[in-house]
């Protein structure tokens, strides 16, 4: 199996966990990530420590506590494609503790270091503006939870849905290199859902520098780890893909440059690639 590739748990850990890793355990600096499947008033506690959190609701109802408050009934979308998430931000220090509501919950908990964070809130999926991006075959939609336009030390999280049949993360680009404005260095977390849960996507992740290209299969509830290279997904027709992007690096900036071989996809007035 490709060291890229995190299958989901069949059932969950003790404390609900079907996915689970810190940074270190997987080559990262950056990214530590997280899934619990909690059932109808199940409970999980973490303290951040040095380490900034971001929640994602991906389904069901949350209550949350901290030493800056409690919030309640975040999230009720029924699975990823019912609407936008609800989220919330804890900045490093923060003690959590999370309980599902009665029909139970997965939550998301994206990981990564910060020196100061931000301040700690909610951030409601209603507010989130929704992009449509490309076109034709390789059209989804695009939900920012935490990006640039949200206070956080590091992260950066958004939700990514791509209808069967299409491409998504496409053209293929990367982020391994920090070099402002043109580009930055960005770990990143893929964690997969499929509809129908039965379903299968593709991702390639391939650069020009070393040996590294890996075309791979993932399932539902399956992780894909980038650290380096060009990226894309697949999603075969007759099931609809979604995925949550979990990234960070030294510095809080989302800027990627394309496979030049496939760049000129983009104009839609170019129907043929150069030369």
């Amino acid at each position: 199996m490709s060291e890229l590739l995190i299958p989901g748990a069949s059932a969950p850990g003790p404390d609900g966990a079907i996915v689970s890793f810190e940074a270190e355990s997987v080559g990262f600096d950056y990214v530590g990530f997280e899934v619990l499947a909690l059932e109808g008033g199940g409970t999980a506690e973490r303290a951040c420590g040095y380490r900034e959190l971001c929640v994602v609701v991906i389904s069901g109802v949350v209550h949350i506590a901290s030493e800056h408050g409690e919030w309640f009934d975040i999230g009720g979308r029924a699975d990823p494609w019912a609407g936008p998430p609800d989220a919330a931000y804890l900045p490093p220090e923060s003690h959590v503790g999370l309980r599902a509501g009665e029909e139970g919950a997965e939550v998301a908990l994206c990981w990564a270091p910060a020196l100061r964070g931000a301040e700690p809130r909610v951030l409601p999926g209603f507010k989130i503006e929704v992009e449509t991006r490309g076109g034709g075959a390789f059209e989804r939609s695009i939900r920012p939870i935490l990006m640039e336009d949200e206070g956080a030390g590091s992260l950066l999280v958004v939700e990514v849905l791509t209808p069967g049949g299409h491409w998504s993360s496409y053209p293929p680009h990367k982020h391994d290199h920090d070099d402002p404005p043109r580009q930055s260095l960005l770990e990143e977390v893929y964690y997969h859902r499929i509809k129908p849960e039965s379903g299968f996507g593709l991702m390639r992740v391939y650069d020009f520098e070393t040996e590294l290209d890996e075309a791979l299969t993932f399932r539902d509830r399956d992780s894909v780890l980038v650290r380096r290279g060009y990226h894309t997904v697949s999603a075969p027709p007759g099931y609809d893909s979604y995925y949550l992007n979990v990234m960070a690096g030294p510095q809080r900036l989302w800027a990627v440059v394309n496979d030049p071989d496939h760049e000129w996809i983009i104009d839609g007035s170019n129907r043929n690639p150069p030369a």
